[in-house]
């Protein structure tokens, strides 16, 4: 077991070496239409990354939080290209996905505050309805949707898509154990109706319509361990599903919990990636996560909002590909964009004049 974690360690700090050696290379992508929808059709992109700015831009990052790999990753690849570029940044979060009046709060900051643009974790779609103040300065939607006209290019990906990979992959499992009973799956997604959790949710349910797979549960909690361990406990007192899907939190708390009761037979997909569900599908404790490949995410933020500040047209919906990954000792060359590295810690404020 020790071993196997130095292993894995090792493997994402090559990763994070190599992207930045391969900092320039083509970016591929996916653009989405219509803007801001729950289905989409999507086109390929292969997107050349700037290697230069006009000026020192300086940005302001607004996101919910950095409590787990995701927002972490997200934060990395923010903090990458931006030094790589040269442009200054400075990150609030939020507290969590309850924190609506603490990024209200923040956003009025950088509103008022010389920054440039605005990158804007939301911690609720609907949330340019409840600021009062002027929109004075461009604002660029990172990974959560924005329902507002006032947005008009989002970097992120389809989480309603998100949630239909994970799903058809059970389905499909389901359909090659040609069992007769109707297996159940329990759903720990998120915080309820806040981030992505309700489309995931949503796409889940549409790869599982024709199947005979029943949810027997749908619990929700913000992205903390110990909340995900109280949620498991009443879960697994109640009954024993035969799937659980849930965010990347969740099914950190569910591998240790489900060797705790010895409940090996119950499958584990995570919907999104994390270090913690990686080392899970290396040693088949994790069957399934999807992959939003978020330091891309973090990256392509960056280079978008530079670009309009530059002069370029909105993007609409565009952001990378999304993986899927299954358990076993699989090759790592699709995730270099995945990850942050293993030593990598938050980082709130970029200074131009720190540029390597």
């Amino acid at each position: 077991m020790q071993y196997t974690t130095y292993f894995l360690v090792a493997c994402l700090n090559f990763i994070a070496t190599f992207v930045v050696v391969a900092a320039n290379n083509p970016w591929p992508l996916e653009q989405r239409s219509p803007f801001n929808a729950k289905l989409q059709t999507s086109k390929p992109v292969t997107f050349q990354p700037l290697s230069q700015v006009q000026k020192a831009w300086n940005l302001c990052v607004l996101v919910p939080h950095l409590k787990d790999a995701y927002w972490i990753g997200i934060d990395y690849g923010l903090a990458t290209h931006a030094k790589q570029l040269g442009v200054s940044l400075e990150l609030f979060e939020a507290g969590g996905y309850y924190g609506k009046a603490q990024q209200l709060e923040q956003l009025s900051h950088c509103m008022s505050a010389p920054f440039d643009a605005i990158l804007l974790g939301s911690v609720d779609p609907l949330l340019l309805n409840s600021y009062q103040g002027q929109i004075s300065k461009p604002i660029i939607a990172l990974v959560n949707r924005i329902d507002s006209p006032l947005i008009t290019t989002r970097v992120g990906v389809n989480w309603y898509q998100m949630g239909w990979i994970a799903g058809h992959y059970i389905q499909q499992a389901v359909l090659r154990k040609s069992t007769k009973t109707s297996p159940q799956l329990a759903l720990l997604t998120g915080p309820e109706r806040v981030g992505g959790s309700a489309w995931v949710e949503q796409g889940v349910l549409a790869a599982l319509e024709h199947s005979t797979v029943t949810i027997s549960s749908i619990r929700h909690a913000d992205n903390n361990r110990d909340l995900y361990r109280d949620q498991l406990h009443h879960l697994l007192n109640d009954h024993i599903p035969d799937y659980i899907l849930g965010s990347a939190v969740a099914v950190e708390a569910a591998v240790g919990e489900l060797q705790h009761r010895g409940l090996d037979s119950v499958q584990l997909v995570s919907s999104y990636l994390s270090p913690a569900t990686l080392r899970g599908l290396y040693r088949n404790r994790v069957a399934f996560s999807s992959d939003d490949q978020v330091v891309l995410q973090g990256k392509l933020a960056i280079d978008i909002t530079v670009r309009e500040l530059q002069g370029a047209a909105a993007y609409g919906d565009i952001g990378p590909k999304i993986l899927g990954l299954k358990a076993g000792k699989k090759q790592l060359s699709n995730l270099n964009y995945s990850l942050a590295p293993a030593d990598f810690y938050p980082i709130y404020r970029i200074d131009h004049l720190a540029k390597d």
